[in-house]
């Protein structure tokens, strides 16, 4: 069994990134400008956005982060949008979700210049990645592929199990894996409300768990040899910590891993690589416009 480690992974492919800024700044070219933008306090996304400008910072980008308080109206978000997308000196941003439930977060998103869409969320980019046409990744997506490919894990041909359908992972991932160009696999989405989960998933050469539920795949239902990637960052109550609460992942990682080829820990697998596709996905729309 071996562990997949995103954190390393990601620390090496962010010291690529800064490598090719600075050839692109040295030659004359542009550095990167990632913005984001930020509504509220949420710790949760407090924490992420502080994550990204700090990769900012690794991979030798320009970031600017615009806060604005829950009670921002709907019209000064849009208008911030457009004033990103006019913005020559901004490469790419994201909008940070969840919104606030006064805001349509469906209306921001399509707001966004399809060309600046990092997060890969807008329905231009989601449709060109659905025909296999050049686009931004979403990025927890686009860090399991990179992942997988770094580990030279074989997915041509493979079965491969996606639990969970949420349209930032489970939905992109499937397209992603069954493209003859990408993962060339024969892919099975499960959902909360699919039969025969286990037996899917004993059938499975490489399981992506993404469905939110702490512990959902258990030792059971993987087979010897199989590939595990655990996308699952749920907080649950740990009094032993000085947080209060633990990260806990939708696989059962005591009794799968054993069991694995390769499998990715809760935390340390698949989250840093979110943060460093942001960055990958920020460098191709600079590189666009040169």
């Amino acid at each position: 069994m071996q562990i997949i480690d995103g954190k390393k992974t990601a620390a090496e492919i962010k010291a690529q990134i800064a490598e090719k800024v600075a050839e692109l700044v040295a030659g004359g070219g542009k550095r990167p400008h990632l913005a984001a933008v930020l509504v509220g306090h949420d710790g949760g996304s407090e924490t992420y956005v502080r994550n990204k400008i700090l990769a900012c910072k690794e991979c030798g980008f320009e970031s600017s982060l615009i806060r604005y308080e829950t009670d921002v109206t709907e019209e000064e978000l849009l208008a911030c949008v457009d004033r990103l997308n006019k913005d020559a000196d901004v490469d790419g941003f994201i909008v940070q979700l969840p919104l606030p439930k006064h805001i349509n977060e469906r209306k921001i998103t399509e707001a966004i210049d399809p060309d600046k869409d990092v997060d890969g969320f807008h329905p231009v980019n989601v449709g060109r990645l659905s025909i296999g046409l050049p686009c931004f990744i979403s990025a927890t997506p686009l860090g399991i592929l990179t992942l997988l490919k770094h580990y030279n894990i074989p997915t041509s041909g493979k079965k491969c199990v996606i639990i969970g359908r949420s349209n930032i992972v489970g939905k992109p991932m499937s397209q992603i894996m069954m493209q003859k160009e990408r993962g060339d696999a024969t892919v099975t989405v499960l959902h909360s409300h699919s039969v025969n989960i286990k037996e899917e998933c004993l059938a499975a050469d490489i399981i992506i768990a993404a469905l939110g539920r702490p512990h959902f795949v258990t030792g059971d239902m993987v087979k010897e040899g199989a590939v595990v990637i655990d996308v699952g960052t749920t907080r649950v109550p740990d009094s032993s910590r000085k947080s209060g609460f633990r990260l806990c992942g939708d696989v059962d990682y005591e009794h799968v891993a054993p069991k694995c080829s390769f499998i990715t820990p809760v935390p340390g697998g698949v989250g840093p690589m979110t943060i460093c596709s942001l960055m990958l996905n920020t460098l191709q729309a600079v590189r666009r416009e040169q």
